[in-house]
Protein backbone atom coordinates (compact mmCIF):
# COMPACT_ATOMS: atom_id res chain seq x y z
CA UNK A 1 0.00 0.00 0.00
CA UNK A 2 2.87 2.14 0.76
CA UNK A 3 3.33 4.80 -1.82
CA UNK A 4 -0.48 5.21 -2.80
CA UNK A 5 -0.86 8.67 -1.09
CA UNK A 6 -1.05 12.26 -3.09
CA UNK A 7 1.18 13.39 -0.39
CA UNK A 8 5.16 13.02 -1.18
CA UNK A 9 8.13 14.36 0.96
CA UNK A 10 9.65 17.13 -0.75
CA UNK A 11 12.83 16.15 -2.37
CA UNK A 12 14.58 19.88 -2.00
CA UNK A 13 13.43 19.74 2.26
CA UNK A 14 14.74 22.59 4.02
CA UNK A 15 13.04 22.74 7.75
CA UNK A 16 14.41 26.64 8.25
CA UNK A 17 13.07 27.79 5.19
CA UNK A 18 9.43 26.19 5.36
CA UNK A 19 9.77 27.83 8.95
CA UNK A 20 10.41 31.04 7.45
CA UNK A 21 7.71 31.01 4.67
CA UNK A 22 5.34 30.02 7.48
CA UNK A 23 6.05 32.43 10.31
CA UNK A 24 6.18 35.37 7.11
CA UNK A 25 2.53 34.11 5.90
CA UNK A 26 1.45 34.64 9.59
CA UNK A 27 3.61 38.28 10.44
CA UNK A 28 1.92 41.51 10.72
CA UNK A 29 -1.91 42.28 9.98
CA UNK A 30 -4.01 39.55 8.04
CA UNK A 31 -2.66 35.87 6.53
CA UNK A 32 -1.19 34.81 3.79
CA UNK A 33 -3.57 31.50 3.33
CA UNK A 34 -2.19 30.09 0.16
CA UNK A 35 0.91 29.98 1.25
CA UNK A 36 0.30 28.23 4.25
CA UNK A 37 -2.04 25.15 2.31
CA UNK A 38 0.76 25.05 -0.36
CA UNK A 39 3.17 24.18 1.71
CA UNK A 40 1.52 22.23 4.54
CA UNK A 41 -0.11 20.33 1.57
CA UNK A 42 3.46 19.45 -0.38
CA UNK A 43 5.09 18.02 2.61
CA UNK A 44 5.11 14.57 4.39
CA UNK A 45 4.17 14.62 7.91
CA UNK A 46 7.58 13.65 8.76
CA UNK A 47 8.76 16.71 7.40
CA UNK A 48 6.12 18.59 9.27
CA UNK A 49 7.33 17.70 12.32
CA UNK A 50 10.82 18.99 11.74
CA UNK A 51 8.91 22.42 10.31
CA UNK A 52 7.56 22.76 13.94
CA UNK A 53 11.35 22.14 15.68
CA UNK A 54 12.67 24.57 13.73
CA UNK A 55 10.00 27.00 13.91
CA UNK A 56 10.26 26.48 17.57
CA UNK A 57 14.18 27.14 17.14
CA UNK A 58 14.39 29.99 15.36
CA UNK A 59 11.13 31.99 16.40
CA UNK A 60 10.64 30.58 20.33
CA UNK A 61 7.00 30.41 19.26
CA UNK A 62 4.67 26.92 18.81
CA UNK A 63 4.06 26.57 15.43
CA UNK A 64 0.37 24.90 15.82
CA UNK A 65 -0.55 27.45 18.38
CA UNK A 66 0.39 30.13 15.76
CA UNK A 67 -1.88 28.61 13.00
CA UNK A 68 -4.78 28.30 15.66
CA UNK A 69 -4.38 31.66 16.63
CA UNK A 70 -4.33 33.03 12.64
CA UNK A 71 -7.03 30.69 10.66
CA UNK A 72 -10.53 29.83 11.92
CA UNK A 73 -12.83 27.08 11.09
CA UNK A 74 -12.96 23.90 9.00
CA UNK A 75 -9.32 25.38 7.56
CA UNK A 76 -8.19 25.75 10.68
CA UNK A 77 -8.82 22.07 12.02
CA UNK A 78 -7.79 20.96 8.74
CA UNK A 79 -4.10 22.11 8.63
CA UNK A 80 -3.57 21.33 12.57
CA UNK A 81 -4.74 18.07 12.04
CA UNK A 82 -2.12 17.37 9.12
CA UNK A 83 0.52 19.11 11.60
CA UNK A 84 -0.32 16.29 13.99
CA UNK A 85 1.51 12.89 13.76
CA UNK A 86 -0.54 10.05 13.05
CA UNK A 87 -1.32 8.47 15.62
CA UNK A 88 -1.24 10.80 17.90
CA UNK A 89 -4.69 12.21 15.43
CA UNK A 90 -6.36 8.79 15.80
CA UNK A 91 -5.54 9.44 19.80
CA UNK A 92 -6.94 12.92 19.32
CA UNK A 93 -9.78 11.56 17.26
CA UNK A 94 -10.56 8.96 19.95
CA UNK A 95 -10.75 10.78 22.78
CA UNK A 96 -12.83 13.61 21.52
CA UNK A 97 -15.09 10.85 20.40
CA UNK A 98 -15.27 9.40 23.82
CA UNK A 99 -14.46 12.53 26.31
CA UNK A 100 -18.07 14.30 27.37
CA UNK A 101 -21.64 13.87 26.91
CA UNK A 102 -22.14 11.22 24.24
CA UNK A 103 -20.22 9.20 22.18
CA UNK A 104 -19.22 9.31 18.27
CA UNK A 105 -19.60 5.95 17.48
CA UNK A 106 -18.27 6.61 13.84
CA UNK A 107 -15.29 7.75 15.00
CA UNK A 108 -14.27 4.48 17.08
CA UNK A 109 -15.95 2.23 14.26
CA UNK A 110 -13.70 3.67 11.89
CA UNK A 111 -10.61 3.88 13.29
CA UNK A 112 -10.92 0.51 15.01
CA UNK A 113 -12.41 -1.49 12.22
CA UNK A 114 -9.64 0.07 9.47
CA UNK A 115 -6.27 0.35 11.36
CA UNK A 116 -3.33 -2.34 11.46
CA UNK A 117 -2.92 -4.28 14.59
CA UNK A 118 0.77 -2.44 15.21
CA UNK A 119 -1.03 0.74 14.59
CA UNK A 120 -3.85 0.10 16.76
CA UNK A 121 -1.02 -1.02 19.27
CA UNK A 122 0.79 2.36 19.02
CA UNK A 123 -2.74 4.39 19.56
CA UNK A 124 -3.12 2.05 23.00
CA UNK A 125 0.12 3.06 24.26
CA UNK A 126 0.01 6.62 23.39
CA UNK A 127 -2.94 7.13 24.81
CA UNK A 128 -2.18 5.79 27.74
CA UNK A 129 0.87 8.04 27.88
CA UNK A 130 -1.18 11.22 26.82
CA UNK A 131 -4.69 10.68 29.36
CA UNK A 132 -3.05 8.14 32.02
CA UNK A 133 -5.80 5.34 30.95
CA UNK A 134 -6.39 2.63 29.33
CA UNK A 135 -7.79 3.50 26.19
CA UNK A 136 -10.18 0.20 26.45
CA UNK A 137 -11.36 0.95 29.88
CA UNK A 138 -12.34 4.26 28.01
CA UNK A 139 -13.99 2.84 25.74
CA UNK A 140 -16.25 0.24 27.68
CA UNK A 141 -16.71 2.90 30.11
CA UNK A 142 -18.81 4.58 27.73
CA UNK A 143 -20.07 1.91 25.21
CA UNK A 144 -22.62 -0.97 26.16
CA UNK A 145 -23.37 -5.02 24.77
CA UNK A 146 -22.26 -6.37 21.63
CA UNK A 147 -20.94 -3.75 20.44
CA UNK A 148 -18.70 -2.91 23.20
CA UNK A 149 -17.19 -6.50 23.11
CA UNK A 150 -16.80 -6.16 19.68
CA UNK A 151 -14.56 -3.05 20.40
CA UNK A 152 -12.71 -4.89 22.97
CA UNK A 153 -12.16 -7.36 20.63
CA UNK A 154 -10.81 -5.09 18.31
CA UNK A 155 -8.61 -3.15 20.65
CA UNK A 156 -6.85 -6.84 21.61
CA UNK A 157 -5.44 -6.15 17.61
CA UNK A 158 -4.83 -10.25 17.91
CA UNK A 159 -5.82 -10.83 14.15
CA UNK A 160 -4.47 -14.16 13.38
CA UNK A 161 -1.96 -13.64 10.42
CA UNK A 162 -2.68 -15.36 6.68
CA UNK A 163 -5.27 -17.80 5.73
CA UNK A 164 -6.33 -20.94 7.40
CA UNK A 165 -7.42 -22.92 4.86
CA UNK A 166 -8.44 -26.13 7.17
CA UNK A 167 -10.92 -23.11 9.08
CA UNK A 168 -12.37 -21.42 5.86
CA UNK A 169 -15.33 -24.28 5.18
CA UNK A 170 -16.11 -24.00 9.54
CA UNK A 171 -15.74 -20.24 9.76
CA UNK A 172 -18.82 -19.50 7.21
CA UNK A 173 -20.69 -22.86 8.47
CA UNK A 174 -20.63 -21.20 12.25
CA UNK A 175 -22.07 -17.62 11.16
CA UNK A 176 -24.45 -19.26 9.06
CA UNK A 177 -25.56 -21.16 11.88
CA UNK A 178 -25.36 -18.16 14.04
CA UNK A 179 -27.94 -16.26 12.00
CA UNK A 180 -29.91 -17.12 8.80
CA UNK A 181 -29.90 -21.02 10.01
CA UNK A 182 -31.83 -20.31 13.54
CA UNK A 183 -34.23 -18.40 14.90
CA UNK A 184 -32.90 -15.16 16.82
CA UNK A 185 -28.92 -14.52 16.36
CA UNK A 186 -25.68 -15.41 17.90
CA UNK A 187 -23.97 -12.47 18.32
CA UNK A 188 -20.63 -13.46 19.54
CA UNK A 189 -20.25 -15.94 17.05
CA UNK A 190 -20.23 -13.36 14.10
CA UNK A 191 -18.12 -10.95 16.52
CA UNK A 192 -15.70 -13.73 17.79
CA UNK A 193 -15.10 -14.56 13.54
CA UNK A 194 -14.84 -11.30 12.29
CA UNK A 195 -13.00 -9.62 15.22
CA UNK A 196 -10.16 -12.11 14.83
CA UNK A 197 -9.37 -13.61 11.63
CA UNK A 198 -6.98 -11.84 8.70
CA UNK A 199 -8.59 -10.13 5.91
CA UNK A 200 -7.52 -12.44 3.40
CA UNK A 201 -9.18 -15.61 5.59
CA UNK A 202 -12.29 -13.23 6.12
CA UNK A 203 -12.60 -12.69 1.96
CA UNK A 204 -11.98 -16.62 1.68
CA UNK A 205 -14.71 -16.91 4.13
CA UNK A 206 -17.23 -14.64 2.79
CA UNK A 207 -16.96 -16.66 -0.39
CA UNK A 208 -17.69 -19.71 0.97
CA UNK A 209 -20.48 -17.89 2.92
CA UNK A 210 -22.57 -17.44 -0.06
CA UNK A 211 -22.01 -20.60 -1.52
CA UNK A 212 -23.74 -22.03 1.60
CA UNK A 213 -26.06 -19.24 2.07
CA UNK A 214 -26.92 -17.75 -0.57
CA UNK A 215 -26.35 -14.40 0.82
CA UNK A 216 -23.51 -12.03 0.65
CA UNK A 217 -22.63 -11.67 4.31
CA UNK A 218 -23.43 -7.57 4.55
CA UNK A 219 -27.13 -8.60 3.75
CA UNK A 220 -26.70 -11.01 6.60
CA UNK A 221 -25.96 -8.91 9.30
CA UNK A 222 -28.12 -6.47 8.12
CA UNK A 223 -31.13 -8.72 8.69
CA UNK A 224 -29.95 -10.41 11.53
CA UNK A 225 -28.08 -7.18 13.68
CA UNK A 226 -29.09 -3.85 14.04
CA UNK A 227 -27.40 -0.30 15.56
CA UNK A 228 -24.17 0.10 16.58
CA UNK A 229 -23.65 -3.62 16.49
CA UNK A 230 -24.38 -4.05 12.88
CA UNK A 231 -22.26 -0.65 11.80
CA UNK A 232 -18.97 -1.58 13.76
CA UNK A 233 -20.06 -5.05 11.77
CA UNK A 234 -20.28 -3.81 8.26
CA UNK A 235 -17.59 -1.21 8.54
CA UNK A 236 -15.25 -5.10 9.69
CA UNK A 237 -16.69 -6.74 6.60
CA UNK A 238 -15.78 -3.52 4.42
CA UNK A 239 -12.05 -2.84 5.34
CA UNK A 240 -11.42 -7.14 4.76
CA UNK A 241 -12.56 -6.69 1.70
CA UNK A 242 -10.86 -3.40 0.93
CA UNK A 243 -9.72 -0.64 2.94
CA UNK A 244 -9.54 1.87 0.28
CA UNK A 245 -13.41 0.72 -1.11
CA UNK A 246 -14.26 1.63 2.90
CA UNK A 247 -12.75 5.09 2.57
CA UNK A 248 -14.52 5.47 -0.44
CA UNK A 249 -17.90 4.80 0.46
CA UNK A 250 -17.38 6.55 4.08
CA UNK A 251 -16.31 9.54 2.37
CA UNK A 252 -19.40 9.17 0.01
CA UNK A 253 -21.86 9.07 2.83
CA UNK A 254 -19.63 12.26 4.48
CA UNK A 255 -20.67 14.75 1.35
CA UNK A 256 -24.27 12.89 0.09
CA UNK A 257 -27.23 14.94 1.09
CA UNK A 258 -28.30 18.00 2.63
CA UNK A 259 -24.96 19.33 4.62
CA UNK A 260 -21.55 17.88 5.16
CA UNK A 261 -19.85 15.73 7.79
CA UNK A 262 -16.83 17.91 7.65
CA UNK A 263 -14.98 15.81 10.76
CA UNK A 264 -15.42 12.95 9.05
CA UNK A 265 -14.13 14.33 5.72
CA UNK A 266 -10.81 16.12 7.52
CA UNK A 267 -10.18 12.76 9.17
CA UNK A 268 -9.88 10.47 6.24
CA UNK A 269 -8.42 12.80 3.86
CA UNK A 270 -5.59 14.02 6.19
CA UNK A 271 -5.23 10.46 7.88
CA UNK A 272 -5.14 8.51 4.24
CA UNK A 273 -3.18 11.25 2.37
CA UNK A 274 0.06 9.42 2.57
CA UNK A 275 -1.12 6.35 2.14
CA UNK A 276 -4.03 5.16 -0.30
CA UNK A 277 -5.98 8.23 -1.36
CA UNK A 278 -4.79 6.76 -5.11
CA UNK A 279 -6.66 3.73 -4.66
CA UNK A 280 -9.55 5.23 -2.70
CA UNK A 281 -10.12 7.58 -5.76
CA UNK A 282 -10.23 4.85 -8.19
CA UNK A 283 -12.39 3.09 -5.98
CA UNK A 284 -14.67 6.30 -5.32
CA UNK A 285 -14.99 6.62 -9.37
CA UNK A 286 -16.07 3.25 -9.68
CA UNK A 287 -18.63 3.32 -7.23
CA UNK A 288 -20.41 6.26 -7.72
CA UNK A 289 -21.24 8.34 -10.55
CA UNK A 290 -18.76 11.06 -9.67
CA UNK A 291 -14.70 11.62 -8.82
CA UNK A 292 -13.74 12.65 -5.55
CA UNK A 293 -12.29 15.89 -6.64
CA UNK A 294 -16.15 16.36 -8.18
CA UNK A 295 -17.82 15.69 -5.04
CA UNK A 296 -15.09 17.70 -3.01
CA UNK A 297 -15.38 20.50 -5.33
CA UNK A 298 -19.50 20.78 -4.98
CA UNK A 299 -19.57 20.17 -1.16
CA UNK A 300 -16.86 22.48 0.04
CA UNK A 301 -16.11 26.24 -0.53
CA UNK A 302 -12.95 28.73 -0.25
CA UNK A 303 -9.58 28.00 1.25
CA UNK A 304 -10.67 24.72 3.01
CA UNK A 305 -11.55 23.48 -0.33
CA UNK A 306 -8.80 24.57 -2.08
CA UNK A 307 -6.36 22.41 0.30
CA UNK A 308 -8.58 19.10 0.54
CA UNK A 309 -7.97 19.49 -3.50
CA UNK A 310 -4.73 19.05 -2.97
CA UNK A 311 -4.42 16.58 -0.65
CA UNK A 312 -7.13 14.64 -3.04
CA UNK A 313 -4.47 15.09 -6.20
CA UNK A 314 -5.99 14.94 -9.42
CA UNK A 315 -9.91 14.70 -10.50
CA UNK A 316 -10.73 11.16 -12.25
CA UNK A 317 -13.43 12.44 -14.41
Amino acid sequence: MAGRGTVKPNSGFNANNDAEVLYKAMKGIGTDEDAIIKLVTARSNAQRQEIKAAFKTLHGKDLVDNLKSELTGKLESLIVALMTPPIMFDVTSLRNAIKGAGTDEKVLIEILASRSANEVNEIKSLYKQEHKNELEKDVTGDTGGHFERMLVVLLQASRQQGVQENLVQSDAQALFAAGEKKCGTDESQFITTLGNRSSAHLRKVFEEYRKLSGYEIEESIQRETSGTLQEVLLAVVKCARSLPGYFAESLHKAMKGAGTDDQTLIRIMVSRSEVDILDIRVEFRKKFATSLHKMINGDTAGDYRKALLLLCGGDDA
